[in-house]
């Protein structure tokens, strides 16, 4: 029988997936999946919903997921999680958000957030890594160009001061980044598998056509993007592994 860790990691929900994929679970779910972490490794807090948020004391670390709200809104329950974010953080709290809640870091430690002037971002994407990712825990020794999953109309136009780039798109100028020690945003999705990515496309097939843009030929071109996932495990192990409070 397998031991217990002793900590579990903190998954704060910050939305659902789109209704069809809905059925597949939640981005909970989807990111333990991913992360290979057991159903009792991962203790949710679902802060869309009303959860409140708990000590961060006693978690391995803490996974921010991604949501279908935006970060400008100013949501009570999005600005109350940033305060918490930035708390933590400063406390040396082992953090990674996935799009919405890699803006929401952002946010937190005082960079700026906003549409994307060039609209949306959408399916199997190329990533380009910046010389800097190479001592960076979570991506050092990856290739310095591989896809990833990826679907966001707003996107973090300024980066926090002291904060690292670590990748970019095309599209996209601030893919991840890291601030201090164990504070990672990544606006991509390690957690969508193909199959995520492919029933994305397809939801939002009505918006891809007004945009003038082939959902199909999107939907076609999906790719597994098993790198992009390392990255999410390689957080695990960190957070592990890592130093907690400097």
């Amino acid at each position: 029988m397998q031991e217990a860790f002793a900590s579990p990691f903190l998954i704060v929900e910050t939305g659902q997936p789109v209704a069809s994929m809905r059925r597949h679970g939640g981005f909970p779910h989807w990111i333990r999946v991913a992360a290979g972490l057991r159903a009792d490794e991962a203790v949710v807090a679902r802060v869309e919903s009303g959860d409140a948020l708990p000590r961060h004391e006693g978690f391995a670390g803490v996974i921010v997921t991604g949501s279908g709200a935006m970060v400008t809104e100013r949501r009570d329950w999005s600005e109350r999680s940033a305060q918490w974010l930035r708390e933590a953080a400063h406390a040396g709290v082992p953090l990674f958000g996935i799009c919405y809640g890699h803006q929401l870091l952002a946010h937190a430690l005082g960079g700026e957030v906003g549409d994307h002037p060039q609209g949306r971002e959408m399916g199997t994407i190329g990533l380009e890594l910046h010389p800097q990712a190479g001592d960076d825990p979570l991506f050092a020794g990856l290739p310095a160009q591989f896809p990833a999953q990826a679907t966001h109309l707003q996107t973090v136009l300024r980066a926090p001061d002291g904060a690292t780039v670590l990748a970019q798109s095309v599209h996209d100028a601030c893919h991840a980044f890291r601030w201090g020690d164990n504070a990672w945003g990544v606006q991509f999705h390690p957690e969508f598998s193909a199959a995520h990515m492919r029933g994305y496309v397809h939801a939002r097939r009505e918006a891809l056509a007004q945009e003038g843009r082939d959902w199909r030929a999107m939907s076609a071109s999906v790719t597994a993007a098993p790198q992009a996932r390392r990255v999410l495990r390689r957080f695990v192990k960190h957070a592990r592994g890592g130093v907690r409070g400097r």
